[in-house]
């Protein structure tokens, strides 16, 4: 059975791995990272025949792309929207952590050429969603970065969730073909959570994430207490690019749409 799971640990040099092309993660289609960078420090990110977006977790940042440069913060992801820089095959993107900071680069393959742009947090504004459904406890804010609609050129998709202090997101239970990896982050570092993969369950905790094989259904849960962030992100397949249409609920739930709570 395939780890969709994971519990990856920073190395010495402030590195994350989530998914690769070919680790266990590999049906992801996907390489995600997270990078912890001390301030004064530089990571320059630049790929052959892969779209690449660095995404902003925490942190004051200086981007450098295509004779652009920008300086950025974030206090954090729990009271700030995303600043990310998303970029064609073969451009460089370079960061300079202005003070101690976090980063996730999100690739893919990709041959298209297409133009750089830096995603700023009112292109991306949260918004609730399942207001009052369910005994309102799938209340959550979401964001979405980019996505087929925005960014028709891309084969990803990149967004955030936030869920209330015990609620669930992803629900009602939902799954679409497309390959989707979640990267979870809590308000306080003891924060945990439940991510649900198909038959499967684990402790969500913060820096943990979850790799979700296209047809799966994938909801979570928070505890109460706790604030948990979830950065997603998706791959389109060829000829079949996720849309925001493609929520597919679980027919076996789909009842809780019309029950009183």
């Amino acid at each position: 059975m395939k780890k969709v799971f994971g519990y990856p640990e920073f190395s010495a040099e402030g590195e994350r791995v989530l998914c690769t092309y070919d680790n266990e993660y590999s049906d992801m289609l996907m390489d995600v990272r997270v990078y912890r960078m001390k301030a004064g420090t530089t990571r320059t990110f630049q790929r052959t025949g892969e779209e690449t977006a660095v995404l902003l977790l925490s942190g004051k940042i200086r981007y450098e792309w295509e004779g652009n440069a920008e300086t950025v913060s974030r206090k954090d992801v729990f009271t700030e929207g995303p600043w990310c820089v998303h970029v064609c095959t073969g451009t460089e993107v370079k960061v300079t952590a202005q003070e101690d900071s976090e980063i996730l680069v999100q690739c893919t393959h990709n041959d298209r050429e297409f133009p750089a742009k830096l995603y700023k947090p009112e292109d991306a504004p949260w918004g609730y969603s399942c207001v009052g459904k369910f005994g309102n406890v799938a209340k959550r804010r979401v964001n979405t970065i980019f996505d087929h609609d925005i960014a028709p050129y891309s084969n990803m998709v990149l967004g955030e969730v936030l869920n209330d202090r015990g609620n669930w997101s992803g629900y009602l239970p939902h799954r679409h073909p497309q390959p989707e990896c979640y990267y979870f982050m809590f308000d306080h570092p003891e924060g945990f959570g439940a991510s649900f993969v198909g038959d499967q369950v684990f402790k969500s905790v913060d820096g943990s994430f979850s790799a979700i094989p296209g047809g799966a259904l994938h909801p979570q849960a928070v505890a109460p207490g706790y604030q948990m962030y979830t950065c997603w992100m998706i791959r389109h397949l060829e000829g079949n690019p996720w849309l925001q249409t493609d929520r597919c609920e679980d027919e076996r739930y789909t009842w809780l749409h019309d029950a009183e709570f």
